[in-house]
């Protein structure tokens, strides 16, 4: 689940930074130093700090690796919200639980996006970065905003339908009732703009409903959380075969992922999708065409973009030199996210400060709002 940049980023690029972006209390130590983890800042500071800026809020499913789509669609731009915007970023392990029950890897899952994450620039000290299982007032306020679910509405979303279709023998209540507690993870902090992608539109105008019933019934505690994108800046990324956008579970030989080694990367690369070419100047690139020559861009110098384009407008393009043009220069990008995620994954007492920092502040928030969602019910004996 994805409700589907700039700290430390040049504004003009989407090039990795060349080192972690920690803030100055937050850093790596060579040799036999162990990481420097100050204490921690208190969560009430950073909510003071960041009380005149939006609540933005996103969360990520820990089902599967992270992906080029991921980076370029989200992860990117959570790295420039973060500076302009009161951020809540979470791991959705209990979404996770609704379609794959078998938790023996979840959490090295987790852990894995918490360190993904961090590599691709998100600031532990700027944002709430946390578990969602480790707030509990989001259960709670489930439990409320499922009294004013219905089970006709429910049974009417388009994921529900799709995943029952997918999963016949495990359609489960978690699973009928995700629009509910998705509504839990926006509103338990108030949250103004949401990050979705098409396929959770529907979700967060049920949200907006369940924010709106919730007023109606008992007094205005929550405002109307609005969908919330970069526009022009969004960017699409399709799977390598031409088929659909790139995807944690569908052909893996077709996606990129964060932790792809650079023999993976250069093979999935020149295995992609290519035809005989233009058969007349200036022809308009077909889908799969035209994803190679937008990784090309994100990932290359403009003036190797510009050339490759030129060659493909004058009908003399090469496209397993093109290929093997990207592939290196994907080799370049995805290496320091892939290496610093690792170093950070490996490190169980850094993991667990970032969690346990992120736990804090996001409760802090999220306890403030169950006060007044219980004096607004009258369950404050």
């Amino acid at each position: 689940m994805c409700f589907n940049s700039k700290a430390g980023y040049n504004q003009s690029g989407s090039n990795p930074p060349s080192k972690p972006i920690y803030s100055s209390r937050l850093y790596f130590k060579t040799g036999e130093q162990k990481n420097d983890i100050p204490t921690l800042h208190s969560p009430l500071l950073f909510i003071f700090a960041a009380m005149s800026k939006e609540v933005v809020l996103s969360g990520i499913r820990p089902t599967g690796f992270l992906h080029l789509g991921n980076y370029f669609g989200a992860m990117r731009n959570y790295v420039r919200m973060q500076d302009a915007y009161n951020c809540y970023f979470f791991v959705a392990n209990w979404h996770a639980l609704t379609t794959h029950p078998d938790t023996k890897e979840l959490q090295n899952s987790v852990h894995r996006v918490i360190a993904e994450n961090v590599a691709c620039g998100l600031d532990p000290e700027k944002v709430a970065l946390y578990v969602q299982s480790d707030v509990p007032e989001i259960a709670e306020l489930y439990l409320y905003l499922n009294m004013l679910a219905y089970k006709g509405e429910l049974e009417k979303t388009t994921t529900f339908k799709d995943k029952a279709r997918l999963q016949p023998d495990n359609i489960n209540a978690g699973l009928l009732t995700y629009p509910v507690l998705m509504a839990s993870d926006i509103l338990v902090h108030r949250a103004v703009k949401v990050p979705v992608g098409k396929d959770q539109e529907q979700h967060l105008e049920m949200a907006r409903n369940f924010a709106e019933r919730f007023n109606f019934r008992y007094g205005n505690v929550f405002p109307a959380p609005q969908a919330f994108n970069f526009g022009d800046d969004l960017v699409r990324i399709m799977s390598l075969d031409g088929n659909g956008k790139m995807s944690k579970s569908e052909n893996q030989m077709a996606t990129i992922f964060l932790a792809d080694d650079d023999d993976s990367i250069r093979k999935k690369i020149m295995k992609a999708k290519t035809d005989s070419g233009p058969a007349a100047p200036d022809s308009v690139k077909p889908d799969y065409i035209e994803n190679l020559f937008t990784l090309l861009k994100l990932v290359s110098a403009e003036d190797v973009h510009q050339k490759f384009n030129d060659d493909f407008n004058k009908c003399s393009v090469r496209y397993g030199d093109l290929k093997k043009q990207l592939a290196e220069d994907m080799v370049q990008f995805v290496k320091p996210i892939r290496e610093r995620a690792a170093d950070i994954q490996n490190d169980k007492a850094l993991l667990t400060k970032i969690m346990h920092q992120g736990k804090e502040k996001a409760r802090t928030s999220a306890a403030a709002t169950l006060t007044e969602v219980r004096n607004a019910i009258g369950m404050n004996y």
